[in-house]
């Protein structure tokens, strides 16, 4: 069996590097690059999850709701939440994918549940799983998360192993927070780019890579589940999302 580091590298290093070509003697011609530009609205290969209504998708009526070409949560002050809610894709329970939206929010909290479980125990249209966090102060935007489970895996800026039994440990810092904080846009919507393949997650917001997760934890991890959008208990909040589209590995 590979070593975690090696595992993390080998589901990395296929995500980016294209072909060489190569010159007799093993050369890269000149002026070529061993890599695509960064593009990040590309969808090549991925299938759009959203037809411009919720068909497929289940979640409070209450709550959510289809509005200028964006999914659309909200809470208000006569429509309050008594706990966190969520809309769940019932297409499938994906394992190994790729997966690319555009978000905002205008308070409070969400996020972006994959590989996740229902917790039909607390009520209905409640999720539990890997989470990719959004927050509107900014905090943890862009962090792997798991809700109704181990809580932080990997913060904003950080390549964390999840170890058996243990909390997660940091093995590499990708960038510095501060810059990566600068990188969401407030308010404004954000591209999100979450990648999962065997026990390696990555997060990619903006076109930063803002966490990576190796989870090792064989008993609390996930390799399939469900996707969904989180709309938060607290102050009255919107959450829109926009441009869904996967892509099964």
């Amino acid at each position: 069996m590979l070593k975690t580091t090696h595992l993390a590298l080998a589901v990395l290093l296929p995500l980016t590097a294209q072909p060489q070509d190569r010159k007799k003697g093993g050369q890269r011609p000149a002026g070529t690059s061993p890599v695509t530009p960064l593009d990040i609205g590309d969808r090549t290969g991925f299938e759009s999850i959203f037809d411009g209504t919720l068909n497929g998708w289940d979640g409070d009526p209450a709550h959510w709701r289809v509005e200028n070409g964006a999914i659309v949560g909200e809470s208000t002050k006569e429509r309050p939440l008594q706990r966190n809610t969520f809309l769940i894709w019932r297409g499938g329970e994906p394992k190994d994918f790729e997966l690319k939206l555009d978000f905002k929010i205008n308070s409070t909290n969400s996020g972006v549940q994959y590989r996740s479980q229902e917790a039909t125990d607390v009520g209905k249209w409640v999720l539990k799983g890997y989470q990719a966090d959004i927050d509107f102060t900014n905090i943890h935007t862009g962090q792997i998360y798991e809700e109704r489970g181990r809580g932080f895996l990997a913060l904003r800026g950080q390549a964390a192993l999840v170890e058996e039994d243990k909390k997660s440990r940091v093995i590499a810092n990708l960038k510095d927070n501060a810059d990566l904080k600068g990188a969401v846009r407030i308010n404004d919507w954000n591209t999100l780019h979450i990648i999962a393949r065997g026990n390696v997650l990555i997060q990619v917001l903006n076109g930063q890579l803002t966490a990576v997760a190796v989870d090792d934890d064989t008993k609390g991890r996930a390799l399939q589940g469900l996707i969904g959008f989180q709309l938060h208990v607290g102050p009255p909040m919107r959450a829109e999302f926009r441009n869904i589209y996967l892509k099964k590995l």
